[in-house]
């Protein structure tokens, strides 16, 4: 009988802890606004566990839902109270970063009017920021600060004027004799020109980077890398996206105008070009071309460099000062087909190891615990940029 009710006690504990292990999972109620809400508006929210909570003012509808990330995967579906407000929370954390989102009301698309817009999908979208632990990096500080400004270039090829924002490091107007290297940093596919200062932050990661004396100072340029209007639902999407008018663009349009019209040191060993996702397929494509032009490579979620790159491009190892690739850490647990964006189809670590046994300066990262998403590329940007221009 002992031995019956030692077995039955285990039993019970067992189906008991596999309850426990199923049970929902007990939500901290200590919310608060994100920090890209619009001035003064309490939604959304989020608490210290990563969880976010939406509220939006809707008394005529019938269907609220929010749909996160790029292309409006997943969703929360909001429930309407008797005040006409409709209140969800997701049903797990989101990973730590910026999240693009967006509101379905009724079967339309609608942007969420409590917090800020963000170019990403091809159109404006909402944006929530889930704070990272490591967000020091990207934080506003009490350092010197750089600045960014719009310029608008003339454009021959494309007949019209194009808009480019240029970051110029803390010091650049004072030190009037001063020249400087230049970053192309290109943004990705259904973003803009606007990205990597918005949802980026690369203008405070370089100014922190700056001020503690890990990097030197340089100007990064970023336009806008299309000229056609390839749209992700038109016919081919991105592969029938040609290069070679944005080429044109960069190369012998943009590059010309910023040496023209900043004090950039204007030769190949102090330039550099790097983009996340389609913009890391823009660099690959362009700057192994360009060599006279570039002297750093990096690729931020946008594909990898092999050794038979390197021995097909006639003169990497000679130009190439350093080859840049990185990852966010669930892009590489998707890696091959049918895993999730960006995911890619080599194994990225051995192509990196690779470079490094056929002596090519090659620096792989992987950005814990982030996927296809603005975390995994501003932390990108904070690893490479102490690496360009040293001497």
């Amino acid at each position: 009988m002992k031995r019956a009710a030692a077995v039955l006690f285990a039993a019970m504990a067992a189906i008991g802890s596999a309850s426990a292990q199923t049970a929902a999972p007990v939500i901290v109620e200590d919310f608060k606004p994100s920090s890209v809400n619009q001035p003064g508006q309490p939604y959304p929210q989020v608490n210290s566990q990563g969880y976010v909570r939406f509220r939006v003012t809707a008394p005529d509808a019938q269907a609220v839902k929010v749909s996160l990330g790029l292309g409006g995967r997943g969703g929360t579906v909001l429930t309407r109270a008797a005040d006409g407000t409709w209140t969800g929370t997701t049903e797990g954390p989101l990973d730590e970063g910026f999240h693009y989102y967006h509101l379905t009301v009724d079967g339309g698309t609608f942007n969420d009017p409590g917090t800020l817009n963000f170019y990403g999908s091809t159109r404006w979208e909402s944006g929530i920021e889930v704070p990272a632990h490591d967000a020091d990096f990207y934080a506003l500080k009490d350092v010197p600060h750089g600045r960014v400004e719009q310029v608008l270039f003339p454009s021959a090829s494309t007949g019209t004027q194009r808009r480019a924002f240029v970051y110029t490091p803390p010091g650049y107007d004072q030190a009037q004799r001063a020249r400087y290297p230049v970053l192309y940093l290109q943004h990705g596919w259904g973003e803009d020109e606007t990205a990597w200062s918005n949802q980026g932050h690369a203008n405070l990661i370089m100014d922190n980077l700056i001020a503690a004396g890990k990097a030197t100072p340089f100007i990064i340029v970023m336009t806008y890398g299309m000229t056609n209007d390839v749209r992700p639902g038109s016919p081919g999407g991105l592969a029938s996206f040609d290069i070679k008018p944005f080429q044109t663009v960069l190369v012998n349009e943009l590059i010309p105008y910023v040496d023209t019209h900043f004090r950039t040191k204007a030769d190949q060993g102090h330039r550099a070009m790097a983009g996340l996702s389609m913009g890391g397929f823009e660099t690959k494509l362009i700057a192994p071309k360009n060599l006279d032009k570039f002297a750093y490579i990096g690729l931020l979620s946008g594909g990898t460099v092999s050794v038979d790159d390197v021995n097909g491009t006639p003169g990497y190892k000679e130009k190439v000062k350093l080859t840049f690739v990185s990852f966010g850490s669930r892009e590489l647990e998707g890696r091959g087909m049918g895993g999730p964006p960006g995911a890619p189809r080599a194994d990225p670590r051995a192509t990196a190891a690779a470079l490094k046994a056929a002596g090519i300066n090659s620096v792989f990262y992987v950005s814990p615990n982030t996927g296809h998403e603005f975390l995994s590329w501003r932390r990108s940007l904070h690893e490479m940029a102490p690496l360009l221009f040293r001497n």
